[in-house]
């Protein structure tokens, strides 16, 4: 009799990845393929399952979805503002997180995710000084969530914002300083920008405090796991070589098969990424 693969404890499931179903069938989706943990979409546009801005009275809502569901939550994916604006201060900052922060302490998980810019690669200024600009507006947000006893990370490179490469997230990381703010590695990003994986991992090292994982071709980043370019064992060994001991999570946002594909297509791919993390 053959034996399914258990899903590796680190690997998650995003509700990105069923970001059409309601969140409560979303859970239910990720628990039925065997995956305990998630990241939470809340991206306008993309996935709404925790919305932006989050009203205060849903999140004593979404909390009791969430914890009747029995999925933990690895972190919040959320899109609350343009980093890159000069005019988004701290005061603002603090007000467009603080439902978020709520829900992140009522649900249990200790990180919220934000974006390297807007939409977009074109700097709105220069390249040097918006880079600063996020470098700021992140700072800001690390500030009041680390005084919530949270951690804050930024998803850089990300193919479609300002820090699109490799080197462009070396610039925001190197302007962020000492700032306790983490990375998010997605690989899809990398080789969609033309980056390699193994070096970001390298370049990275020291920063990277989650990963996402989605196949890409350059200029593309919405494949499933084995029909794009990224060398997932070289990437998944390199992170082990550099001591990475954090989660992983399946960020399924695909364009190559149908919805009703997506739960066979998830318990594939963990299942396939799972044999790389027990090899």
């Amino acid at each position: 009799m053959t034996q399914t693969l258990t899903i590796d404890s680190r690997l998650g499931c995003s509700t990105i990845s069923f970001r059409s179903w309601p969140l409560p069938g979303a859970l239910a989706e990720i628990k039925a393929q065997g995956f305990g943990e998630t990241d939470l979409g809340s991206l306008p546009g993309v996935c709404d399952h925790v919305p932006v801005p989050l009203p205060a009275d849903r999140v004593d809502e979404l909390a009791g979805q969430i914890l009747d569901s029995g999925v933990t939550v690895r972190l919040i994916n959320a899109d609350v503002a343009d980093m890159d604006d000069p005019d988004l201060d701290a005061a603002e900052m603090e007000r467009l997180l603080r439902t978020l922060v709520e829900l992140a302490q009522a649900v249990g998980t200790s990180t919220i995710m934000l974006p390297c810019g807007r939409q977009g690669t074109e700097p709105r200024t220069e390249l040097s000084r918006d880079i600063a600009t996020v470098a700021r507006s992140l700072t800001a947000a690390a500030d009041f969530v680390n005084a919530a006893g949270l951690n804050l990370l930024v998803e850089a490179p990300h193919s479609r914002r300002l820090c699109a490469t490799v080197e462009r997230s070396e610039m925001l990381y190197e302007a962020l300083g000492d700032s306790p703010v983490g990375a998010v590695l997605d690989f899809s990003h990398v080789v969609a920008s033309g980056d390699h994986e193994v070096d970001a991992v390298r370049r990275l090292d020291g920063r990277i405090g989650h990963v996402h994982l989605r196949d890409a071709v350059l200029g593309d980043i919405n494949l499933s796991i084995g029909r794009g370019k990224v060398n997932f064992p070289a990437a998944i060994d390199a992170l082990t070589s550099s001591g990475y001991q954090g989660h992983y999570s399946l960020e399924l946002e695909t364009h190559d098969i149908e919805d009703a594909d997506r739960p066979t297509e998830a318990g594939r791919a963990g299942r396939y990424i799972t044999s790389l993390l027990q090899r």
